[in-house]
């Protein structure tokens, strides 16, 4: 499955939890992960400005990444506005240019598009759901 994991959700996954579980399906090849360059920026550019550039996990995503683990990559997307946040389009802009399956929110405003051009906009938890990942 093609995912594309919102900033708030890989974020949060250094602290566990549902946004952990689905990192964990990635690193362990259940999902792929789409990523565009304005994506990995702004993952990184929210870590650093959290302190969590120097965790050991960090560290790991890194040298997966540059791997190209389990990665979809595009370094051209299409111009979409679907979301009243403009900051938030990337997302679905990798989506479409990637042909996702999903992409997986905690952002309300990214949430309430609910879907576009076939691709499921979910939180973690419906999306886990959906996978029949236990989430207890």
């Amino acid at each position: 499955m093609r995912a594309v994991v919102d900033t708030n959700v890989f974020v949060s996954s250094f602290f566990g939890g549902k946004p952990r579980k689905i990192i964990d399906l990635w690193r362990d090849g259940k999902l792929l992960l789409c990523l565009s360059k304005e994506i990995i920026d702004e993952y990184f550019e929210v870590l650093k400005r959290l302190g969590l550039e120097d965790e050991e996990e960090l560290a790991e995503l890194l040298a997966l990444f540059s791997r190209g683990f389990n990665i979809a990559f595009t370094a051209k997307t299409p111009k979409i506005e679907v979301v009243n946040d403009p900051d938030d389009n990337k997302f679905v802009e990798c989506a479409v240019a990637l042909k996702a399956d999903v992409i997986i929110t905690g952002d309300k405003a990214l949430e309430a598009v609910g879907e576009y051009m076939g691709i499921e906009i979910l939180i973690p938890a419906e999306f886990l759901k959906r996978m029949n990942i236990k989430q207890g």
